[in-house]
């Protein structure tokens, strides 16, 4: 099996990426959060911090790009390539209401035909780059999935990643495994799961069922559990040790970069948002954590929880 890491905007940067690989790895393919094109520039500065290949040194980084417009996307495709992009990866997932409203991502699923003809135009002026692309089902009904699966088998994508939600789900509801199957049978090109990969059994029942899947990307899972993979991968999954080097490595990338401490415990307590999912019972710890607004007071709290708490490997992401 091969496992990929989903982008996450606001945590999976270049930083918490090249944390995790030294932490933990396992990980073939890392996609970065979307970029979304500018009319002046193909990047702003944060953006391109993401992609630049000395922030991303030893990994498989594939861009994620949005657009519904074609010239755009080729645009900013040419300018990865410079920097030594051969994949990109068009982002038609994406449910949040600012995006869909300009036909972006989910939103986009809506007009199979301008979805045909981006497409169109994308892989023939890109031939010489391996494009995939990651996709929910359909809008407001699952059944909209054949006749998009449809548009995607006229190319040659280098795979399709589907998460098995309509954009009305958001991430609510149970995936839909049976449309998944069929995708899985009938698409012509290969084909990656991605939906509520949480704990080992979520993914040995995925493999139960689909003993032919051969790619799986994992999002909110391996970021409230990053030890998951090892779990899943026949490992104990991750000590208590390397959890809390994990996340001193991740403070200290972000403590580097000088973001100020509001900025620092902003995104580190989105982390604690997805992690904390691993410490059951932790609730009162949690709070001091989430309630800090001084990086010692920060710090206290993390080693109040670790001191206290016990790890569940065994545990997935559960909404607080």
């Amino acid at each position: 099996m091969e496992f990929y890491f989903a982008p996450l905007e606001g945590i999976t940067g270049y930083l918490y990426r090249n944390a995790f690989e030294q932490s933990y790895g396992g990980v073939k393919k890392y996609f970065t959060p979307f970029l979304t094109p500018h009319t002046d520039k193909s990047f702003n500065t944060r953006e391109k911090n993401d992609v630049l290949p000395e922030h991303n040194e030893g990994l498989y980084v594939v861009p994620q790009i949005l657009t519904n417009c074609a010239e755009d996307c080729i645009r900013v495709a040419r300018d990865l390539q410079k920097l030594g992009y051969e994949e990109i990866n068009l982002n038609l997932g994406c449910p949040s209401g600012t995006v869909v409203s300009r036909g972006r991502g989910a939103g986009f699923l809506a007009e199979p035909k301008k979805l045909d003809a981006f497409l169109e135009q994308v892989v023939s002026e890109l031939s010489d780059m391996r494009i995939s692309v990651k996709t929910r089902i359909g809008v407001k009904e699952p059944e909209e999935f054949e006749t998009l699966l449809s548009v995607y088998n006229r190319y040659p994508l280098e795979e399709l990643i589907i998460h098995p939600r309509v954009r009305e789900d958001y991430y609510k509801n149970k995936p839909n495994w049976e449309i998944f199957e069929k995708a899985l049978q009938e698409s012509k090109n290969p084909v990656c799961y991605n939906g509520d990969i949480f704990t080992l059994q979520d993914y040995q029942r995925l493999c139960e069922q689909m003993p032919e899947l051969k790619r799986v990307m994992l999002g909110r899972g391996l970021i409230a559990n990053p030890g998951l993979l090892l779990r899943i991968q026949g490992g104990a999954g991750s000590s208590l040790e390397e959890f809390r080097a994990f996340h001193d490595r991740v403070l200290d990338s972000y403590l580097r970069m000088r973001l100020g401490d509001r900025n620092t415990l902003f995104k580190m307590k989105e982390l604690w948002y997805y992690m904390g999912c691993m410490f059951p019972g932790a609730e009162k710890y949690r709070k001091k954590i989430k309630k800090a607004e001084r990086m010692g007071d920060y710090r206290s709290a993390v080693t109040e929880l670790l001191e206290n708490c016990a790890m569940e490997n065994e545990a997935g992401f559960v909404a607080p």
